[in-house]
C-alpha cells in the first residue's frame, strides 16, 4: 500500500502510452455498444432542472421505455448514430477483445474471474445504467485506467466486498427497472441474504463459501436508515457523506473478458472522501480499514495534484464547504498525512 510518511513524495508510476489509449478506445467502444441498443424514440423527462433521455419503442400493443442516461450532448451524438452502430456490432466487438488483450499485456490489473462476473451480470441487468455507482476498493482499482497509473499488485488485494451506492430520489424518478434483481444474481452466485438485525430489511449479501460481501448503500441526510432504490430493485443502507462521492459519477472499465462498463466515483471527490471516512472509522472495529482508507486518499491526492490540480481544489473546496463536521472529519485525517495535508494548501 502506498503510504504518506510525512513530506516525501510518493512514487507513482504511469501506464505506458499505448495501454492509456487502448483503455480510452476500450471505454468508447463500450459507451458506442451501450448506445448501439437504442431502437425506438428519443424521449426526454424532465425533473429537478435536469433532463433524462429514454428509448420508447413498442413490443406488441405496449409501449416500453428505457432509461438510457442523463441528456449530454456526448450521449445525443451516439444515440443518434446508434443504426450504424448496430451495423458495425461484430466488428466493434472484435476491436474491444483485441483492445482488452492488449491492455492484459500492458500490465493493467483485470478484476478476479468472481469480482468480473457479478459485475457483468450487475451491468447486463441494468444496474449501473439505472444509477448504481461502484464504490470502495474495487472503484479504487479502476482508477488505473481512468487517470493512467500503476498500482502495486498487493494494493488491489481485497477480499471481494463489493459497495454499490445510488440516490433515493434517482431511483424513484428514473421510472424503471433493472431486467434481474440482484438478489436474484447473488443468489445465483452463491451468496446468502444478510436480513437487518431489528427490520430484517435485505440490503447486503455474504458469500456463502467465504467472507465476501455485497452491500447497497444511499445517501443519509440525517438518520442513517434503510431505504428502498427501487429502479435497482433493492434497500440500501443510508450513510451520511455520500451524496458527496457519488455525485456526478464517470463511467470506467473493469477489466474482465472484454471489458465490463460500470460507473464510479470521480477520483477526486473518492480521494476526499476517503479522509473523511477514515476518521469516521477511526479507533472503531473498522480500524484496519481506515488505514486502508487513509493510504488510497494519500496517493490520489499526489497524483491528481499532478494531473488534475483544478478538479482536486474543487472538490476539496466543496468538501471544505459543506459545514464544521466535514472540516474536523478532513482536519482530523489530515493530521495523520501531513504530506497530504501540505499538497492540498498548496493548491491555492
Amino acid at each position: 500500500m502506498h503510504t504518506d510518511t510525512g513530506t516525501g513524495a510518493m512514487a507513482i508510476l504511469s501506464q505506458s502510452r499505448a495501454a492509456q489509449v487502448a483503455y480510452q478506445d476500450l471505454l468508447r467502444l463500450h459507451l458506442d455498444e451501450a448506445a448501439a441498443g437504442h431502437v425506438g424514440s428519443l424521449e426526454e423527462r424532465r425533473r429537478n432542472g435536469r433532463t433524462y433521455l429514454y428509448d420508447k419503442f413498442r413490443i406488441g400493443t405496449e409501449m416500453k421505455s428505457r432509461y438510457l442516461g442523463e441528456d449530454t450532448p456526448e450521449l445525443r451524438r451516439r444515440l443518434a448514430g446508434a443504426a450504424l452502430l448496430r451495423e458495425d456490432a461484430a466488428g466493434r466487438r472484435q476491436r474491444m477483445a483485441r483492445l482488452a488483450r492488449m491492455l492484459r499485456a500492458e500490465g493493467l490489473i483485470a478484476t478476479d474471474r468472481e469480482t468480473g462476473s457479478m459485475l457483468l451480470a450487475f451491468a447486463r441487468a441494468g444496474v449501473f445504467r439505472l444509477g448504481g455507482t461502484l464504490i470502495g476498493t474495487a472503484a479504487y482499482g479502476l482508477y488505473q485506467g481512468e487517470l493512467g497509473i500503476r498500482f502495486d499488485t498487493d494494493e488491489l488485494a481485497q477480499t471481494g466486498d463489493i459497495d454499490l451506492a445510488s440516490f433515493e430520489r434517482l431511483s424513484i424518478a428514473l421510472g424503471d427497472r433493472v431486467e434481474q434483481a440482484p438478489g436474484e444474481i447473488l443468489n445465483a452466485l452463491k451468496f446468502d441474504a444478510v436480513p437487518g438485525i431489528h427490520d430484517r430489511q435485505v440490503w447486503r449479501w455474504r458469500q456463502s463459501s467465504g467472507e465476501a460481501m455485497v452491500e447497497f448503500l444511499t445517501p443519509a441526510f440525517g438518520d442513517e436508515t434503510v431505504k428502498p432504490l427501487p429502479a435497482l430493485g433493492v434497500s440500501a443502507q443510508a450513510l451520511n457523506y455520500l451524496n458527496y462521492l457519488i455525485a456526478e459519477p464517470i463511467h470506467a472499465l473493469a477489466l474482465y473478458r472484454s471489458g465490463v462498463l460500470v460507473q464510479i466515483p470521480r477520483p477526486e471527490r473518492f480521494a476526499i472522501h476517503k479522509l473523511i471516512v477514515a476518521d469516521r472509522r477511526r479507533g472503531g472495529p473498522d480500524q484496519a480499514k481506515s488505514r486502508k482508507d487513509l493510504g488510497q486518499a494519500a496517493f490520489l491526492v499526489e497524483v491528481l495534484a499532478e494531473d488534475r490540480p483544478d478538479d482536486l481544489a474543487e472538490a476539496y473546496g466543496d468538501a471544505l464547504s459543506r459545514g464544521p463536521r466535514w472540516r474536523e472529519r478532513i482536519a482530523a485525517s489530515l493530521e495523520r498525512l501531513p504530506g497530504t495535508a501540505q499538497i492540498l494548501r498548496g493548491l491555492g
